[in-house]
């Protein structure tokens, strides 16, 4: 299939972006099957997708002298969950559309409000937005939906996971019904089939991901580690691979913060992204990689969402994915539009099988490998110097003059070896990390089991991830409360609405009378509900902070406020919302 059959002015934007033929998501939107009908798409990240539903919404758009024609309300609309995602968007229908006759709105939080609603009142034929301000547009009575001819969801799944069912619901309940709904999401969960059913008619299925294997252009390989020496194996993975660009993929903006913090101090260009940074640091972040003064970026799942980055080769998987979705998720900001890449899970030794079941519930078929160590990055190291070295070069009056006195001065051999280390000294240097041998991981293992904790008492506190519980926050609390140390708390299994952890059992009558006498005072935490428990049924969810193990115990909390955990004033306020 080619794009003969696109108006012209499509074509001319196509052509000029270097398309020559459609990618296969591309190819399934423009079938004549698909003409005219709701659709419900699953393309793996970088198949270009954006481009697939700007052409899918041609029909709607696009009039008969191939223009789009001027209107008082908005003819399209697109919703997705991020900014950077909202402004990916804009940026690819600005250069597809444009020809046409087509202006562009993008309203997204962190952004001017009152430009936004400028540009709405301009008659943008086309509006893209977070779901947060376009509500919030919707209800100021600025964005008028009652003219739409097309409504697309980008990354449903993602909306929905990131609490955005209510926003999602009012935006299109405020369309009209004869309206066209493209729905892009990357799995298909039950309140992704009930969105479907609710504000779709007869929608068309089409999957271009593969059934039979993971993202085919890039390579997966997991690194078994002792717990303790993670960051250790990130900076070998950074020095053996030398990428262009890397991401690296953490649980929570804390461990960012502390893995950007180790990084830079270790020589690397390095920046960070994650839910505590404003829009303008975010921008220069993301503008510091593209203008390669940083090769490293360090960021949470969310604030990763929608970032393109053409020069991205490496992702490093710092804390594993909570599920085989998230995986590939963040294995996708690589290995983009036919680039290969490479994604490294680093895997403590006790969370192997989770890894390996994962893997095969993402049909991934991963190189278990070591992590590298110094002298295989120092091998690398002389290959890309003598590649760069001898690479075919033109050299100036000024450095063949500086060479010759140079010449006069040392031999060849000495201005050789200068350069040679002038190289090596601009480079981090690599860790020496412990023998991936079975008594290093049977090591690991007694570590996990600590002395003491081979009978334990079980605890409930009626705190979750809902309300931000974090284990930084619940070990002083409960050091506190209970008149225990650290070292007499176990395991802390953190869920959705409540939490489990456990107590050595030498403590555990002292703990539970401690508890009866600080209950219902009026310091932090003091109203936090703390029984005795039986075991949870099953392990944490696999997003929960920090694991289930004492070798995962924080650093002790020290000083005021508490970092992660919840508002001041009681756990049982709201939950923060989600980021517009």
């Amino acid at each position: 299939m080619s794009f003969s059959n696109l108006p012209t002015h499509l074509r001319e934007a196509l052509a000029g972006r270097g398309y020559a033929e459609p990618t296969p998501v591309q190819a399934a939107v423009l079938e004549a099957q698909a003409e005219g009908r709701d659709l419900i798409v699953s393309a793996q990240t970088g198949s270009g997708k954006t481009v697939a539903f700007g052409l899918a919404m041609a029909g709607e758009l696009i009039g008969e002298n191939g223009q789009v024609p001027q209107v008082a309300a908005p003819l399209a609309l697109i919703i997705a969950p991020t900014r950077e995602l909202a402004l990916q968007v804009s940026r690819e229908l600005i250069w597809l559309y444009g020809p046409a006759g087509g202006r562009i709105a993008t309203c997204v939080g962190g952004m001017d409000a009152a430009k936004e609603r400028r540009a709405l009142r301009a008659g943008a034929q086309i509006v893209v937005g977070t779901p947060g301000r376009l509500r919030d547009h919707l209800e100021r009575g600025a964005l008028d939906l009652s003219g739409l001819r097309a409504a697309v969801l980008d990354e449903a799944d993602e909306m929905l996971d990131m609490g955005f069912r209510e926003d999602l619901e009012e935006i299109l309940d405020a369309t009209p019904e004869n309206r066209r709904t493209l729905l892009f999401s990357a799995t298909m969960p039950r309140p992704i089939v009930a969105l479907a059913k609710r504000y779709q008619r007869d929608a068309l299925r089409i999957s271009t991901v593969s059934e039979a294997a993971g993202h085919g252009d890039i390579a997966y390989q997991a690194v078994t580690v002792a717990p303790a020496e993670i960051e250790h194996a990130v900076v070998n993975l950074l020095r053996f691979h030398e990428a262009e660009t890397a991401m690296l993929f953490c649980a929570t903006r804390d461990n960012v913060r502390r893995l950007h913090a180790l990084l830079q101090e270790r020589g690397f260009a390095a920046v960070a992204l994650s839910g505590e940074h404003s829009q303008s640091e975010r921008n220069h972040a993301l503008q510091a990689l593209r203008d390669r003064r940083a090769r490293v970026c360090v960021a949470t799942d969310v604030a990763a969402r929608g970032i393109d980055l053409p020069t991205l080769s490496l992702v490093v998987h710092v804390e594993i994915p909570r599920d085989a979705e998230t995986l590939q998720h963040r294995s996708g900001r690589t290995g983009r539009a036919g680039r290969k890449g490479t994604a490294v899970l680093i895997v403590p030794y006790p969370q192997r099988r989770r890894v390996e079941s994962m893997l095969r519930g993402a049909r991934i078929q991963a190189e278990w490998i070591d992590a590298p160590t110094p002298q295989l990055i120092r091998a690398k190291d002389r290959e890309r110097l003598l590649a760069t070295l001898l690479e075919p070069a033109e050299y100036d009056e000024e450095d063949r003059a500086l060479a010759a006195r140079l010449m006069t001065e040392r031999s060849a051999e000495d201005i050789a070896a200068a350069l040679v280390r002038a190289h090596r000294r601009a480079l981090p240097e690599p860790e020496e990390l412990i023998e991936n041998t079975p008594e290093a991981r049977r090591e690991a293992q007694r570590e996990r089991h600590r002395p003491g904790f081979e009978d334990v008492a079980w605890f409930r506190m009626d705190v979750g991830r809902r309300h931000n519980a974090d284990p930084r926050w619940i070990l002083p609390l409960l050091c506190r409360r209970g008149h225990i140390t650290k070292n007499e708390i176990g395991a802390i299994r953190i869920a959705t609405n409540e939490t489990w952890f456990q107590v050595s059992s030498g403590a555990a009558a002292k703990f539970t009378a401690a508890l009866a006498r600080t209950a219902g005072g009026d310091g932090d935490g003091a109203d936090v509900r703390i029984e005795p428990s039986a075991p949870p049924e099953r392990p944490a969810p696999r997003g929960a902070p920090r694991g289930d193990g004492p070798q995962h115990q924080p650093r002790p909390y020290r000083g005021g406020g508490r970092p992660g955990g919840p508002p001041a004033g009681g756990h049982r306020g709201r939950r923060p919302p989600p980021q517009r």
